[in-house]
């Protein structure tokens, strides 16, 4: 055993001066580019102001163009990445996705930029040089993706709280071992803390045997927005993307090889408008698969008998209240009891939990189980203080990603599969590209360019230009532009925030879009709903980004779907009305987005009536007395029901006037199962047992009742969640 460790740390040395060396080539190349990259980034300022060519045009451009040299199948961050690398080395491309830009997996991820801790720790106890590799890779990626986006990405300390002394020195170890291999690319240098600051920095954090903790950073980003400023980015530089249509089987020529063999190749495919039901072909040199957990589908496209590269694994995260975790500071727990690392960080204004680590089926909506969601929760509960009652109905919104990792047919465990990426070439040239993680797109998408250069003959006009471009807002952004929103537009200071990090430099083009409020201030920007700095303008410019459904503005343009799934569902109404108004929706059209949209929410978590119809009435006769007197007491005029109305003249009788008209009516219909908007007694005995053990907590009909009827005992203080999922 003292043998591996002086051979791992002599293995660690040796890979820190072979970073510093890496890192070093890299800059010495990177500068004998920067004229080339200067001339595209001043090109590209210029094409910011030009208007995106709309989805029927770029529909056009695929059905006229006579041939691609690279058509992408899949739109998710490595898909729009090798679009993106394709069309900047001059090779005509074209990019379709059969739903939406980043609707799968690469919506769903933890929302970490990160090098990998766990398997630069691997890759040194194992002396493991391929796991070396690929952290060494994805730190010099991290490094350039919150370059080249610096609107939606930033750095995130993370804290590792420490429980026994001996851990403190290996830990440390692995830490700054992290911060060597980075190189010039460091984000920001780890410390050590103590009990008291690390109790300070993270407050929920559990006293009881805390030695200290030692903080290290990685970066963190809003990952669809990413995903699409990477289409977008593609289609500025002229590929043409169309999402919403699917590919429904592949284009084959018969050709000659230099030996005179005769060979079917892959030419293009047969494609289906998923809004119009229209088919047409689209023929390419070369075409690349780049689906996700839908890789093996589309190779069987190819060939029936082909084995199975991609083995599914879900990925469970959960979002809870802001008041879980610090705004400014994530947490890592190492150790879980199954021996999965569970992180725990801020984003969006919100907590996010996650990740699980499960053998799966491949599915187009993926849905949290609940024993993964009570796996996370029970994991919380160890490190967080015991005056922080993690509670099943605190889940705001749930979600489930499938990972394709590639698959290893003599481990069934794919925690152990590394997330490398591989990439095949059939024998008709399908150039198939699979596993990887999101931080590490960029050096996949070049990888597979190069890969069809070399396998389909393309002559590309330059080399790959895509190290350093920087994407769709990033083009002289400043962490200062929400100031200039707020004075240019009258907007509110969180509304422009959340423009100025969601769109960049292109904010200022949504806010032309927001309409007057009437109010003194803000003077424009009417919000999509009140406890989220989403604004209306955002769905119309959200048209504008090839968003064609209510769940692509939900849960791709904005993240309200990620964030809220209750609040999402009230704000279905409205974003049904401006896309309706924005894209001439028939009165069919309207209510099929409205069950769809519906429809999404069910796996993004559970429906808040339907919860509160599931839960047990277990009160005590004496307390189910307590609350027939709390109902009568609402019941103002005896009708069998408490209604708007009745809620209002008993608060106006008690002086309270926190409560307006508007937001009575939206707490009586969050509750309300009836059309009549109309609370009977059954109804309420439900929703009072469940927001008492804690399985629709914060409900804040609930709360008005407790303020004016009794109060429980909340360890918790109330915020809107939404009722929990």
């Amino acid at each position: 055993m003292a043998y591996v460790r002086v051979a791992g740390t002599a293995f660690a040395l040796g890979c820190g001066l072979y970073g510093y060396k890496y890192t070093k080539d890299f800059f010495d190349k990177k500068n004998q580019i920067a004229i080339v990259q200067a001339a595209e980034q001043a090109n590209q300022i210029g094409r910011t102001h030009i208007p995106l060519p709309t989805r029927s045009a770029n529909i056009d451009k695929l059905k006229t163009t006579k041939e691609f040299d690279v058509l992408v199948i899949g739109g998710g961050a490595t898909g729009a990445g090798v679009a993106l690398d394709a069309v900047t080395r001059g090779l005509t491309t074209a990019i379709v996705e059969k739903e939406d830009f980043s609707s799968g997996t690469s919506s769903r991820s933890t929302k970490l930029i990160h090098g990998g801790v766990r398997y630069l720790q691997k890759a040194i106890m194992n002396l493991d040089r391929e796991q070396y590799k690929l952290v060494k890779e994805a730190l010099h990626e991290r490094a350039n993706l919150l370059a080249i986006a610096p609107h939606l990405s930033g750095p995130l300390p993370i804290m590792l709280p420490v429980y026994k002394w001996w851990q403190l020195p290996y830990f440390w170890a692995g830490i700054k071992m992290y911060d060597l291999v980075s190189g010039r690319q460091l984000v920001k240098s780890s410390y050590l803390v103590g009990k008291k600051k690390a109790l300070e920095l993270f407050p929920m954090l559990k006293k009881e045997k805390l030695c200290g903790a030692i903080i290290y950073y990685d970066g963190q980003h809003n990952d669809s927005r990413m995903n699409i400023a990477i289409a977008l980015t593609a289609v500025r530089h002229g590929a043409a993307a169309i999402n919403h249509t699917e590919v429904l089987s592949l284009l084959k020529k018969t050709t000659k090889t230099a030996e005179g063999k005769v060979q079917e190749v892959v030419c293009g495919a047969r494609m289906r408008d998923n809004l119009t039901n229209e088919e047409y072909d689209v023929h390419a040199k070369c075409v690349v698969n780049a689906t996700g957990p839908f890789t093996d589908s589309i190779r069987k496209m190819d060939k029936d008998d082909t084995p199975d590269i991609c083995q599914a694994s879900s990925g469970v995260h959960v979002v809870l209240p802001s008041y879980y975790s610090p705004k400014d500071m994530g947490l890592l727990d190492p150790a879980t009891s199954d021996g999965r690392v569970i992180f725990f960080l801020p984003w969006e204004g919100r907590a996010i939990a996650g990740t699980t680590d499960t053998p799966t089926k491949v599915s187009f909506e993926p849905e949290p189980q609940e024993a993964e969601i009570q796996f996370i929760l029970s994991e919380i509960k160890h490190y967080l203080n015991e005056d922080v009652n993690v509670r099943r109905g605190d889940v705001i919104a749930a979600w489930s990603g499938i990972r394709p990792l590639v698959r290893d047919p003599k481990s069934k465990s794919t925690e152990s599969i590394a997330r490398n990426h591989v990439i095949d070439v059939s024998d008709s040239n399908l150039v198939t590209i699979a596993g990887g993680k999101w931080t590490t797109y960029r050096s996949m998408a070049q990888d597979t360019v190069d890969t069809c250069i070399k396998a389909c003959g393309l002559t590309p006009a330059r080399d790959c230009q895509t190290d350093g471009l920087l994407l769709e807002g990033g083009v002289g952004y400043t962490p200062n532009l929400f100031i200039r929103l707020v004075q240019d537009f009258g907007l509110e200071e969180e509304v422009a925030r959340n423009l100025a990090r969601s769109y960049g430099t292109k904010a200022p083009q949504v806010a032309r879009l927001a309409s007057l409020t009437g109010k003194r201030w803000p003077v424009v920007g009417q919000r999509l709903t009140p406890d989220f700095p989403y604004i209306e303008a955002e769905v119309r410019y959200a048209v504008q980004e090839y968003a064609c459904t209510v769940v692509d503005v939900l849960a791709r343009r904005t993240r309200l779907a990620f964030l809220n799934v209750q609040a999402a569902n009230e704000a279905i109404p409205r974003i049904v009305e401006i896309m309706g108004r924005e894209l001439n929706w028939s009165k069919e059209r309207k209510q099929q987005e409205l069950r769809e949209a519906r429809q999404f929410l069910g796996h993004m978590g559970m429906d808040v009536h339907d919860k509160v119809k599931r839960v047990d009435v277990n009160f005590t006769e004496k307390e189910i007395e307590h609350y027939k007197k709390a109902f009568q007491h609402f019941d103002i005029d005896k009708s069998g029901s408490i209604t708007f109305n009745n809620l209002k003249k008993l608060l106006q009788e008690e002086g309270d006037s926190s409560v307006t008209d508007d937001q009575l009516r939206e707490l009586i219909s969050e509750v309300a199962t009836t059309e009549s908007n109309a609370i009977h007694l059954e109804e309420f005995l439900q929703l009072m047992s469940a927001h008492k053990t804690g399985a629709l907590a914060n409900n804040r009909f609930a709360a008005i009742i407790h303020r004016h009827y009794g109060h429980l005992n909340q360890n918790i203080p109330v915020e809107r969640s939404g009722g929990g999922v």
